[in-house]
């Protein structure tokens, strides 16, 4: 067997060759949690079954677990050969989920991945922390590499002022494990997904208080109870509480309210059900106008008592408020009259949506636009404070996070954020295990594009897997938490957007691809920062 300790910034395929690199040191402050591989391979025609154990100094802790295998049947499109990787694994086997186990067999000829997160509390003392992995293998003997854990003074602080939004589709939650949100079971499995979230930075949860109007019709997955009676409605708070206390548990502490008007340019009303849905029953046709009398009757109704809920549970100066998501030039008018009629019957609602024609922002129609990161340069350079998202698209050089991206670009996304200074992050893939603008599921850990390539590009719609007893994480999920800790650094260095610590970083297509320059850059924002904070 030949074992070799990695970055984490690489993937190592089935057919990867082997290396012989045996150190590998890395630096972080108080608080950060980082990751690293240690890789290998056997060339001689045996399968062994391979066990992992770490032994780090306390208070370091460490964590194993197994890197898996997806099937990946193409390279994603409009994107050239030196900004993709895999090219010569794929078609094929693609390293990113992280099972919650350290062995394996160890295939003849092939190569594989232990993942190894090491997290250091904020009592650790700098200095320097061995981290040793042993491999046992069936009949020889124990392989030891060692990776040099530098920890400086400097103590990370969380992230301020940049909210983070994954949409996690509790719809996915409730096909996949067989639960309802009415069900106690269904509260059990959402919670190591929340975890999960804020464990990777997020601080922002959508909530699906009407069933999201988002990717098709999707089941009916309706926290808010409405009912109906001689024209007026009542309304049923209590799941919608819950929902957010379990995310308040984890410090998940801003809130995204369900869209408005169906996606794509505010055509149609919000489909709502009586009751939470359980028998499919809409107040009104699903092809009911967005300004129908109807609707607006509902609205009129429902907007100040949401008002009156938001302020009793502390939520109204921490909430965000969709109407459509993604509009386009020729949705404009549509978009126009339904952004009037909100504002006359709520003025104090402030309207944050996905969207790249700045037209909406110069006309005033969003107060917060999130534009897709290829337009979002336009918007700072107009004054717009806008967030920022990506999706299957842009592909090419632009930053992505799907299963051909360059895992050191996903790492990059941090840095860009705060280099193209836009205010928030935004994607809708944290669990999409559907076929495209279905309620048919798929089998994540075999279907990555919603069976909907090229248009759906490998690994968009989702960055975790489902577990039995919680969420699985991916490679690309871990270094895009990786990165938001990169923003926490440079935001607590006190370094300016305008730095020459990140003058080569253009905009979201033309940026350093360099570990070396990653790992320069880091040492020297760790420095600042200890030195900053000794001063204080």
């Amino acid at each position: 067997m030949q074992a070799w300790l990695s970055s984490s910034l690489v993937r190592h395929y089935p057919g990867s060759k082997g290396e012989h690199r045996e150190s590998l040191t890395m630096e972080a402050a108080r608080g950060e949690r980082l990751s690293f591989q240690v890789a290998l391979r056997t060339d001689n025609g045996e399968s062994p079954i391979i066990t992992a154990a770490a032994d780090a100094p306390s208070p370091i802790s460490v964590q194993i677990r197994r890197v898996g295998y997806v099937p990946v049947p193409h390279l994603n499109t409009e994107t050239p050969p030196d900004e993709l990787e895999g090219a010569d694994h794929i078609p094929g086997q693609v390293p990113d989920p992280l099972f919650p186990d350290s062995t394996l067999e160890a295939s003849a000829c092939e190569t594989h991945a232990f993942w190894v997160t090491v997290k250091i509390p904020l009592e650790a003392a700098p200095g320097p922390y061995p981290v040793t992995v042993r491999l046992t293998a069936q009949g020889t003997a124990e392989t030891a590499l060692t990776a040099a854990i530098i920890v400086y003074p400097a103590v990370l602080p969380p992230r301020r002022n940049f909210p983070v939004t994954n949409f996690l589709h509790a719809d996915a939650l409730c096909d996949w494990y067989k639960v309802q949100p009415s069900q106690r079971q269904f509260w059990s499995i959402l919670d190591p997904y929340l975890a999960d979230l804020a464990a990777h930075g997020q601080d922002t949860m959508y909530v699906p208080l009407f069933t999201p109007p988002l990717d098709g019709v999707k089941r009916p997955i309706q926290l808010l109870g409405v009912s109906r009676r001689d024209g007026r409605y009542r309304f049923d708070w209590r799941l919608v509480r819950r929902w957010v206390e379990a995310c308040r548990s984890h410090g998940l502490g801003r809130f995204e309210w369900t869209h408005f008007f169906t996606q794509w340019g505010a055509q149609y009303a919000l489909r709502v059900y009586e009751g939470h849905g359980e028998n499919a029953e809409l107040l009104w046709p699903p092809d009911t106008h967005s300004l129908s009398p109807v609707y607006r009757d509902f609205l009129a109704q429902f907007l100040p008592k949401f008002k009156r809920f938001l302020r009793a549970e502390g939520l109204l100066e921490c909430s965000l408020f969709h109407l459509s998501d993604e509009p386009h030039s020729d949705h404009f008018n549509n978009y126009r009259a339904a952004r009037e009629m909100v504002r006359e019957l709520a003025p104090w609602m402030r309207v944050i949506d996905a969207l790249s024609d700045i037209n909406f922002a110069r006309e005033g129609l969003v107060d917060v636009p999130v534009p897709i990161v290829w337009a979002a340069p336009g918007f700072v350079r107009e004054g717009f404070s806008p967030w920022v998202y990506y999706c299957c698209e842009p592909r090419g050089a632009f930053l992505n996070r799907l299963l051909d991206t360059p895992l050191i670009k996903v790492r990059m996304s941090g840095w860009l954020f705060y280099r193209t200074q836009v205010r928030g992050f935004l994607h809708w893939g944290y669990n999409y295990w559907y076929k495209r603008a279905t309620t048919q599921l798929i089998e994540p850990f075999t279907v990555s594009d919603g069976l909907a390539w090229p248009d759906w590009a490998h690994g968009d719609p989702f960055v975790v897997y489902p577990g039995p007893e919680g969420p699985i994480d991916s490679l690309r999920w871990e270094i895009f938490a990786e990165s938001l800790q990169d923003y926490a650094l440079i935001q607590a260095a006190g370094i300016e957007p305008d730095d020459p610590l990140l003058m080569e970083i253009e905009d979201y297509a033309d940026f350093p691809r360099s570990e070396e320059w990653l790992t320069r850059r880091r040492r020297i924002l760790l420095e600042r920062l200890a030195r900053k904070q000794s001063a204080s």
